[in-house]
Formats: structure tokens, C-alpha cells, sequence
């Protein structure tokens, strides 16, 4: 049986958001995600309890997401042959 390669994680920042990095391990995992960046980390206005995942916009070749908890939120950048929704449904599902 034949594996497909595993994406990458890049750590590039030595600070990320409470939970974020399992949760990325586990994303570089699924089919058709390569390259997963975390961004910059900023402060928000509104808390959100959970950690939650929201489609920004479109990159080359993938997307950046917004990952936010309590009242912080981080870019994230992640280079997929996925489509927006596909993409979507597997942050969901993390």
C-alpha cells in the first residue's frame, strides 16, 4: 500500500497558542496538506473559549487560517491542493 508523503511543520515563532501545535501535527497528517507555517500571534478584543479555526483568504497554493482562542489569535499559513471547503472541514474536525 502506498503512503503519501506527510506535510511539514514549520516552526518559525517560539511562541504558539495553547493546543495549536497537536492539533497541527495531526492536519500535516491528512491528504493533500503540505506545507503548515504558524504565524503571527495578536491580541483580540472578543474571547473565545475554544480553540477555533477560520479560513482567512486565499495564498499561492493554499490558505492562511486564523487560529483563536480566548483573546488571542494566531496566523497560520498552510499550502494545500484542498479546496476552501475541504480545508475547512478537516479544521473542524481536529
Amino acid at each position: 500500500m502506498a503512503h503519501s508523503a506527510k506535510g511539514r511543520l514549520v516552526w518559525n515563532h517560539s511562541t504558539h497558542l495553547d493546543g495549536l501545535i497537536p492539533r497541527l501535527e495531526k492536519l500535516i497528517t491528512c491528504e493533500g496538506i503540505g506545507t503548515v507555517t504558524p504565524g503571527v500571534i495578536s491580541r483580540t478584543r472578543s474571547h473565545i473559549p475554544h480553540l477555533n479555526f477560520r479560513i482567512s483568504v486565499p495564498i499561492r497554493g493554499g490558505f492562511k487560517v486564523i487560529a483563536r482562542q480566548g483573546k488571542t489569535a494566531q496566523e497560520i499559513f498552510i499550502l494545500t491542493s484542498l479546496e476552501q471547503d475541504a480545508l475547512q472541514g478537516l479544521l473542524e474536525a481536529l
